[in-house]
């Protein structure tokens, strides 16, 4: 018999259902001829806790800290142990064993760890998986590899979930006891992840409370020209106090050109335009639709999430929504009028725009090279009756319908004319863009685009009808949203001053993945170091005390990015992990030498934020100690840190 051991239920189906024999459903599995396809729920095992490897270790102390392991052990999932009992039952009867993970890092540890947990010591075959279309399984299951040359992934991805647990276990352990010491009855907990997350919106937070307005000055004319009006603006020269960005930082000059402008004659000095194309934006993947349909329906980034596994598992209306890919198989293309013309036939919105479609277009969307363990999120073809959806299911169902519509539409073609005046011998700019095809744009906005500058010719006459002053401040930057703590997680980069470091990050996925990015916002929530006041997230007292009191290292995101290219060597030039998690160890033991119980109280007592509305009371002590031992205390965000999925 042979045993295929998919990553999910999901993927499962699809490879039974592309097997030559009509499969049947047994319990955990499914049979079609000699093979059955079996599946795991996501990670079905976990980092054991530290009491595991010394029962000493589930009281809190600090000299008992680092906590490492010499024998890491993993330990089944509560809810998984049903599911685990029927892969060991079925390994038993198994002649050979395919490994269906998907074809990334946690893909490859998520089954290849329950394959070597459950005892299995003979030759494994990988299957990789990344179009769920019956013809791409089959090719796929034409073309089955020997597991072992993907040995480097796995253990990168084991390296990883190990450094997560040191990192995490000890560094909540060695806050959440000095914070006792300093009066704080509760678990500080920080992660990887979680905790740079926090270090961004705490220091944006403190950003915005320092900055000081400062006054500027801009000066307006609405000139005459042969053909129309038009408002330019006025250039001071050097000789005026600017800023750095050549902004007028005095009145007087602009006020005193503003009164003698009205009826001056001048002529346009240069002109100059440039023709643009701009492609559809691509297909979503999970955090691009998290970070629109915040904008566009003020989703949180967790409701999104939320919305799609229902439009994917219930409904099936959607491919599998945890998707990091923006691109499409090039096979879906020959498919995809059928499957567009059955998504959008009962709504008529979607409607309309699918009669505008040219499927005789292709667009750079389609591209097999760029599609990863999953491909961009895109409809079935299912038809969707959107009236028996809720609201947040029709309006997320149709941004994703659409984006995939508007890779049949013309690029929008646009003209942007820049324009210069002489006037008084003082310069004036106005700019202006004319739409030469509206391409899929109006499937995105119905707002009206800003007016294009009447006909011009260089060398034209213009002359002065009003002219005014406008007092203007600079102003702070914003505070996080959900759509804009998504976006800065996914290119964290722009965060990071060192030049290296920060194309490494540009290179990795930036803080978080499309699975866990929500799910650490709201771990941040529930644990009552980020607020929600309206649409923006702050950072709370608690939170921002957490931050003041850590090493400045532990709340930046640089050290994900240097984890992320030793992870990315050990994948990839097959380094080995042990000098990597031997390094971590080093820096653990510095950051431990930093936990200190002054420090924690100073900077509880000068944390400045809103508290939680509905902050839950501290647990006592014990309750603390006994739990957080398997960091169960910590939620689940952490477990997964410590070994869970993709953290």
């Amino acid at each position: 018999m042979r045993l295929i051991i998919a990553e999910k239920p999901s993927l499962a189906r699809a490879i039974a259902n592309a097997l030559p024999a009509s499969p049947r459903r047994e319990e955990g599995a499914l049979v079609a001829g000699d093979t059955v396809v079996t599946w795991c729920l996501g990670h079905l095992l976990e980092q054991a806790p530290p009491d595991a490897y010394d029962p000493a270790l589930k009281t809190w102390r600090l000299d008992s800290l680092p906590i490492l392991p010499d024998h890491w052990k993993l330990m089944p999932r509560p809810k998984a142990r049903g599911q685990l009992a029927v892969i060991r039952r079925l390994l038993k009867s198994a002649d050979q064993v395919v490994h269906a993970g998907d074809p990334d890092r946690e893909g490859q540890l998520l089954v290849q760890e329950v394959i070597e947990h459950l005892g299995w010591k003979r030759d494994v075959a990988r299957l990789l998986v990344s179009d769920l279309n019956p013809p791409a399984v089959k090719r796929a299951l034409e073309r089955l590899e020997d597991n072992r040359r993907y040995a480097s992934l796995y253990r990168a991805a084991q390296a990883r979930a190990r450094a997560d647990w040191l990192y995490g276990i000890n560094l909540t352990r060695a806050w959440t006891l000095v914070g006792r010491q300093a009066g704080h009855d509760g678990v500080l907990s920080v992660g990887r992840v979680q905790t740079p997350v926090l270090g961004l919106v705490v220091r944006r937070d403190a950003e915005i409370r320092d900055f000081e307005p400062r006054p500027f000055f801009v000066l307006w004319v609405d000139l005459v020209v042969s053909r129309g009006q038009l408002r330019a603006w006025w250039v001071p020269g050097d000789t005026h106090r600017l800023d750095d960005q050549g902004r007028l930082l005095d009145r007087a000059p602009a006020a005193a050109l503003a009164d003698r402008l009205p009826g001056a004659e001048g002529r346009l000095d240069s002109l100059a335009s440039r023709d643009k194309r701009q492609a559809a934006p691509l297909p979503y993947s999970l955090s691009a639709l998290q970070v629109d349909a915040a904008r566009r329906h003020g989703l949180s980034a967790k409701a999104v999430l939320d919305v799609c596994q229902r439009l994917y598992e219930r409904h099936q209306l959607i491919t599998y929504p945890r998707s990091d890919c923006r691109y499409l198989p090039e096979e879906h293309f020959a498919q995809a009028q059928r499957t567009l013309s059955g998504a959008c036939r009962n709504d008529e919105t979607l409607s309309r725009w699918l009669a505008g479609a040219d499927f005789s277009r292709r667009s750079k969307a389609w591209d097999d090279k760029k599609v990863g363990a999953h491909h961009a999120l895109a409809p079935t073809g299912k038809p969707a009756d959107l009236d028996r959806l809720s609201r947040q299911e029709a309006d997320v169902f149709r941004l994703i319908a659409r984006n995939v519509l508007a890779q049949f539409y013309p690029a929008l073609q646009t003209r942007e004319v820049k324009a210069e005046f002489l006037i008084a011998g003082e310069r004036f700019r106005a700019r202006g863009q004319e739409v030469l095809e509206p391409g899929w744009k109006p499937l995105f906005t119905t707002r009206d685009e800003a007016p294009p500058l009447p006909p011009l010719s260089e060398g034209e006459a213009c002359r002065v009808e009003q002219a005014g002053v406008e007092d203007r401040e600079t102003r702070p930057p914003e505070h996080f949203t959900d759509a804009s703590l998504i976006k800065a997680m996914m290119n964290i980069a722009r965060y990071v001053d060192d030049p290296a470091i920060r194309r490494t990050l540009r290179d990795s996925d930036g803080l978080g993945t499309e699975a866990t990015r929500a799910g650490i916002i709201e771990t941040l929530l529930e644990r009552g170091y980020l607020v929600r006041e309206g649409k923006s997230l702050k950072a709370s007292r608690l939170g921002s005390a957490l931050i003041a009191s850590l090493p400045e290292a532990v709340g930046r995101p640089e050290r994900t990015a240097q984890w992320e290219q030793r992870l990315a060597n050990i994948a990839e030039q097959d380094d080995a992990p042990a000098p990597f998690l031997e390094g971590l160890i080093d820096d653990l033991r510095g950051l431990l030498g930093h936990a200190d119980a002054g420090r924690v109280r100073s900077a509880l007592s000068e944390a400045r934020g809103p508290e939680p509305k509905a902050s839950k009371p501290a647990r006592g002590r014990g309750r603390s100690t006994k739990r957080g031992s398997g960091q169960r205390r910590q939620g689940k965000g952490t477990r997964r840190a410590a070994g869970g999925k993709r953290q």
